[in-house]
């Protein structure tokens, strides 16, 4: 039919936003984060500074970084109504990320809808909050109360466990969350373009990614990356280990991703990060089987899919490193959406910047010319 809109599967090819927030090269293995390679920012940056980068384009001075520090800290406060759902949340075991998913839409409450800037504060300071609060309700503990004398990722470590952490700790909590605060037009940075595009506020716009990003084939699962390594035990058994999973067509968690044909540059970041903070702590064993768990995973992957490209993915040392950070694999989730919040607002401010609702085509495929038949006939 002439003018038949073309399907694409998934919007596979399609291109449905320009974007000064970050470049994905999958073919080169390359990530830019606002004009910056991955590697020569997210190693270096504090948290804050990376958000300022995505909000404003650039990299704040010393004062309006210290600003900037102090607006987000004074928005970590939660309304009563929050930790009573995060209560309640507790009371059903619910997982974590649905009871962040849960709280995030009560972060109305005492704002208006009509200030976007003030919800993109709210919801970047608050999300750590809500974390660490309902990760002690749910173990059966208070909430500790946040501070505004400690940065963004200090903050919410000390939150969890009550104790000031150490610096080598923070580094390598801002190096993952600086990691992934950006990757393209995935499907929950969509999700979010979608729905602040229909004129609707930031808060739904970012309720809506949360539970985009829960989704198995979107947020991903690092947790089984590290069962994996700690079932094999000894590098000795990786590849017995490794084989069989593959001889029977299983998975092998931490490698492959659709937009990467070679290694996911993340990783690479990722891993780095995790040798600084294993070698600080004065055990290196567990740094050492993982590396020797991938360079076998991804030999033999190349043996039994010859030409996928199956690397290793930003999942395999994500779950090293929060391990080493003392992270359960339950708040490995919901610490990813304590960075991608910054990505997903500083993408709906750049929707709205130049607006125009998402509405794409669809081809219809149902049967046609029905007739309608009274009840007493059918």
């Amino acid at each position: 039919m002439l003018n038949e809109p073309t399907f694409k599967p998934g919007l596979e090819g399609v291109v449905a936003a320009q974007t000064r927030l970050s470049r994905v090269d999958g073919l080169a293995g390359e990530l830019v984060i606002a004009g910056f390679p991955l590697e020569a920012i997210a190693p270096y940056a504090t948290f804050e500074e990376m958000v300022y980068l995505l909000w404003h384009d650039r990299l704040p001075n010393a004062p309006e970084l210290a600003d900037f520090r102090a607006a987000l800290a004074a928005e970590r406060d939660l309304p009563g109504a929050t930790l009573d759902v995060l209560g309640a949340a507790a009371s059903d075991h619910q997982d974590v990320m649905d009871a962040l998913r849960m709280a995030a839409s009560t972060l109305s409450l005492g704002g208006s809808g009509d200030d976007p800037e003030r919800d993109a504060r709210k919801l970047v300071a608050s999300f750590p909050t809500i974390v660490a609060a309902y990760w002690r309700l749910l173990n059966g503990e208070s909430p500790i109360a946040p501070r505004t004398d400690l940065g963004h990722a200090a903050n919410f470590l000390y939150m969890l466990t009550g104790n000031e952490p150490d610096a080598e700790g923070v580094r390598g909590l801002e190096t993952y969350l600086n990691t992934v605060v950006d990757h393209g037009l995935n499907a929950s940075t969509f999700t979010a373009r979608v729905i602040i595009s229909t004129g609707s506020d930031m808060i739904s716009a970012i309720v809506g990614a949360l539970g985009a990003l829960k989704g198995p084939l979107h947020g991903g699962a690092p947790g089984p990356a590290l069962d994996m390594v700690f079932e094999i035990g000894d590098a000795a058994n990786a590849e017995p280990y490794l084989r069989r999973k593959l001889d029977t067509g299983e998975l092998l968690m931490g490698f492959g991703h659709r937009v990467y044909k070679v290694r996911d540059p993340r990783a690479d970041v990722l891993a780095a990060a995790s040798e600084r903070l294993y070698r600080n702590g004065g055990d290196m064993d567990l740094y050492t089987l993982v590396g020797a768990v991938e360079q076998k995973a991804v030999a033999l992957l190349a043996e039994y899919k010859p030409g996928r490209h199956l690397q290793t993915n930003v999942e395999f040392y994500t779950a090293l490193l929060l391990h080493g950070l003392g992270f359960p694999t339950a708040l490995f989730s919901p610490t990813f959406a304590i960075s991608r919040v910054a990505g997903w607002t500083a993408h709906a401010f750049e929707q709205q910047e130049v607006n125009r609702i998402i509405r794409p085509q669809s081809v219809y495929t149902g049967v046609k010319d029905r007739r309608w038949v009274a009840v007493q006939q059918r």
